[in-house]
């Protein structure tokens, strides 16, 4: 098809089998909007994909990366304000009372996030009140089983009479305490508790986590989980923490840690990727080598400087580093990514797989203790990427 052939199917929508696969998308996203009814092919083909963004579509984060992928951000602005007037979405943005009732998760976070730049004030401090509830459910829930791996082995070789209550060794407290059974409650009333200690590490000696993570619209539910990742982590006084988020340019919201609430509402969702110009930032940030971990949170989509990439996490772990790459920090789903790109990173020896984050904790803790990440994964049924997954693809 020539480029004029080209533009006129892309103005017109419709069947998109004659398209590239970026012009496929491309057409996705705008049929989503223009054309709902009909709806693009998307990058996987298929006729007879309805578009829109409802609940069968994208989620609007998503949507919205894609947009800010292809335009600039003058036709961004524009195309944002009609699909708040023709698909209902200003009415979400324009009523704080909607977001109230709302059920309240991680992709309607991300979506918020997404959105926050076109919101009216009355509906940002809304928006805030539901990202800040979302955040709170999930540092309750991932917050005491991160502390507890992270903090450190038990060692069981020392003893302690002040332990905390999941070090306690409850065979020798109880027998250390069996002269205070009381018969009439019918139980031990422990007066000395034994348990074990931890080991404890010196501040100068201890390890540091980067968690590295894409921003774009793709990787929304994994950006949100690794947030609040970063500031439980943050919060321990056993590992040194810093968040890193990029797309085409590199924030670092290490600072804002102790507010995850903040780091997600800095966190720019959509536009292009350069992980290269990421992993160089982070690079330059690393002192100790030996006890660095570095987490690579990404598709592996480059639109950056590939070559260079693959050559960053090649010296990195040449140095010492521990590079692990995770395709996606998501409750469910298989992550879509570059398949030939995770298999030229297996090939360096650096682990390439998805995980929930339920499993986060422990994989961190298997880091920091230097284990065998592919190990840990298949203990825990985890599919890695093979050196060979490329040859398997085509």
């Amino acid at each position: 098809m020539d480029e004029r052939g080209r533009r006129w199917r892309l103005a017109l929508g419709g069947d998109d089998d004659g398209l590239a696969g970026r012009d496929q998308r491309l057409s996705a996203a705008l049929s989503a909007l223009y054309n709902p009814e009909d709806g693009g092919s998307g990058s996987k083909g298929g006729k007879g994909k309805r578009g829109g963004l409802g609940g069968s579509a994208p989620k609007v984060a998503r949507w919205l990366g894609e947009i800010r992928e292809f335009f600039p951000s003058s036709v961004v602005q524009v195309v944002q304000k009609d699909a708040f007037d023709r698909l209902g979405l200003k009415q979400m943005l324009l009523e704080p009372e909607f977001l109230a009732v709302m059920e309240a998760d991680v992709n309607l976070v991300a979506d918020l996030v997404a959105m926050r730049g076109v919101m009216p004030d009355k509906t940002k401090d809304a928006a805030r009140e539901v990202i800040a509830k979302v955040v709170a459910e999930l540092m309750e829930r991932l917050e005491r089983r991160t502390a507890e791996a992270l903090r450190g082995a038990v060692d069981k070789s020392k003893r302690t009479f002040r332990p905390r209550f999941a070090d306690i060794d409850w065979s020798r407290t109880i027998r250390a305490n069996l002269h205070h059974y009381q018969e009439e409650h019918n139980t031990v009333v422990p007066e000395k508790l034994i348990g074990f200690m931890r080991r404890q590490r010196r501040i100068v000696d201890l390890d540091e986590v980067v968690l590295c993570v894409d921003q774009s619209g793709s990787m929304a539910s994994s950006v949100v989980y690794a947030s609040i990742f970063a500031a439980v982590m943050a919060s321990l006084p056993v590992v040194k923490t810093k968040l890193v988020c990029f797309d085409t340019a590199v924030l670092d919201l290490t600072d804002d840690l102790a507010d995850p609430v903040e780091v997600l509402f800095g966190v720019q969702l959509g536009g292009g990727t350069d992980i290269n110009q990421a992993v160089a930032y982070c690079e330059d940030k690393i002192e100790k080598p030996s006890k660095s971990h570095l987490v690579l949170i990404t598709d592996l989509y480059e639109g950056g400087n590939a070559k260079e990439m693959v050559a960053r996490i090649a010296r990195l772990t040449g140095q010492g580093v521990n590079v692990i790459v995770l395709l996606a920090l998501t409750d469910t789903g298989n992550p879509f990514y570059d398949a030939q790109m995770a298999a030229t990173i297996a090939a360096l020896g650096v682990p390439v797989f998805a995980a929930t984050p339920d499993q986060f904790p422990d994989l961190m803790a298997c880091a920091l203790r230097r284990e065998d990440i592919q190990q840990w994964a298949a203990s825990q049924d985890i599919k890695t990427i093979r050196a060979d997954a490329a040859d398997h693809e085509s």
